[in-house]
């Protein structure tokens, strides 16, 4: 689907309410593989590849911005006017910005791994790792994205799930997953998440990358969302406890 300019991969499946699932940096659509799944039976599941991520083709301006006006964009191409919208990792500031940007097209929101703002360390740390994907390809940094972001736990008792975590950043574009690096490296907080829109944040106690520390604080600070923290789960929340994650996801839809 060619949306502002770009060819965008663009998943619809199911029948009912619409939900539109957001991946993070170094994930495709097929991240919500096992959600969709279970949301197709009663919704209309929208999964776009962000620019420069999957099957998506990249672009110059990358920014959590464009993703989320990509996003409206799509939705107004399927003639959707709101849908719930679940956002995992760099995509929980995506869309967060959308639901800023674009207030009308949000009917509920739930961040998986929700990320904050980048502190200065960890802007570098992603412009680094741009560096590395332009010299190195996608090789040379998926064995720290497996390391670091996927728990102890599951690393140790589902090596299926870091192995598809390989191949997801293995499978990337490697100038497209710079470029979102990028937009990460400059990502600014969207602002407040309006009170009358329902939130549910999850994330896994063990999440080095999106901390509970940043769900709890965005749960206080919209004043009523539900924040489920998983036990022995890293930051790739819906695959690590998929069946634990669908079940709160289909509680809150």
């Amino acid at each position: 689907m060619k949306i502002n300019g770009t060819e965008l991969a663009v998943e619809v499946d199911g029948q009912g309410p619409a939900v539109l699932l957001v991946h993070g940096l170094g994930g495709t659509s097929n991240y919500y593989q096992v959600l969709a799944d279970a949301l197709a039976e009663r919704r209309r599941v929208i999964r776009v590849d962000s620019a420069g991520a999957g099957r998506s083709a990249a672009r110059e301006g990358i920014t959590v911005e464009s993703h989320a006006d990509d996003l409206a964009a799509v939705l107004d191409a399927l003639d959707i006017g709101s849908a719930a919208v679940v956002g995992h990792s760099m995509g929980t500031l995506v869309v967060r910005a959308l639901a800023a940007r674009h207030p009308g097209k949000v009917s509920a929101l739930a961040l998986l791994g929700a990320v904050a703002e980048p502190a200065e360390a960890g802007r570098r740390a992603q412009r680094d790792r741009a560096a590395v994907l332009r010299e190195h390809g996608t090789g040379a940094v998926a064995p720290v994205v497996v390391a670091n972001a996927l728990s102890e736990t599951t690393r140790r008792d589902k090596p299926e799930v870091a192995a598809f975590v390989r191949e997801l950043v293995m499978r990337q574009d490697a100038e497209g997953y710079a470029r979102n690096c990028e937009a990460l490296a400059a990502a600014t907080d969207p602002g407040p998440i309006a009170a009358t829109l329902p939130l549910l944040l999850i994330t896994g106690s063990d999440d080095k990358v999106g901390p509970p520390s940043v769900s709890a604080a965005l749960g206080a600070a919209h004043g009523n969302a539900t924040v489920e923290i998983l036990p022995g789960v890293g930051h790739w929340t819906a695959l690590e406890a998929a069946r634990e994650t669908n079940e709160l996801l289909l509680k809150f839809l």
